[in-house]
């Protein structure tokens, strides 16, 4: 594994946790999984609950997005043969979805949504991760491209181990920030109001991410940086 496309995952884990689709609905997540109520300008919850749910709900969509990885590698494996013509499109794809992300591009069918959402509240640690599955199969425009654009770097990937270790970046990536921001808003919302201020640039530096990525797939740039940083892997 490159960590390359380690980075690239984990900081589009990052960022699509603070899409501007994803982030302003955290409360309403938060609160539909843990029963809690938003009262004083705070999270009303015990913190059993909040720590117990929230993993759950990390557990459950991390599932889904690894065995994303697995297939869309897998599908890759298959089509070895064509690797490099598989690297042109999906390089060009990520470009597009890129510049989508930064707002340079406004494509209506990029941006149609789908959501699978459960109907009644989380009851136990089992429902938080079907939560969470549900979660990470809806679509979302901000978080599917920046997604989609892993998947493909996923399915451009030597080895199916590769994709799912990928994946497992991008759903850490969205893990760290998803448990940190739960514990912050038990004390206080005011945090995610000074945050979401900046939520229109962020979405524009996880374009200009995921097109830089996009270049360096397309141009074969990728393998070089990879080969060079091989002899200081951090993972492998």
């Amino acid at each position: 594994m490159n960590d390359v496309g380690v980075f690239f995952a984990l900081a589009g884990g990052v960022l699509s946790f603070f899409s501007p689709c994803v982030f302003p609905l955290l409360p309403a997540y938060i609160t539909h999984l843990t029963g809690g109520k938003i009262e004083n300008a705070k999270l009303q919850v015990s913190r059993t609950k909040l720590y117990t749910r929230s993993i759950g709900f990390i557990i459950g969509f991390s599932l889904i997005f690894i065995a994303l990885g697995a297939s869309a590698s897998f599908i890759g494996k298959v089509l070895a043969n064509y690797r490099i013509i598989i690297m042109q499109i999906a390089g060009l794809l990520i470009i597009v979805f890129g510049l989508q992300m930064a707002g340079l591009l406004k494509f209506k069918f990029l941006m149609r949504e789908k959501r699978i959402e459960a109907e009644h509240g989380s009851k136990s640690a089992l429902s938080s991760i079907l939560l969470g599955m549900a979660f990470a199969a809806g679509w979302s425009p901000c978080v599917g491209l920046a997604l989609s654009s892993i998947l493909l770097l996923a399915g451009s990937s030597e080895t199916l181990s590769q994709g799912v270790f990928l994946l497992g970046a991008y759903s850490l990536g969205m893990a760290i920030p998803f448990f940190i921001i739960s514990i912050i808003i038990s004390y206080s919302l005011k945090a995610m109001r000074k945050i979401n201020r900046f939520l229109p640039r962020l979405a524009f530096v996880n374009g200009m991410i995921m097109v830089m990525l996009g270049f360096l797939v397309l141009s074969g740039q990728m393998q070089k940086i990879s080969a060079w940083l091989a002899s200081y892997s951090l993972f492998f």
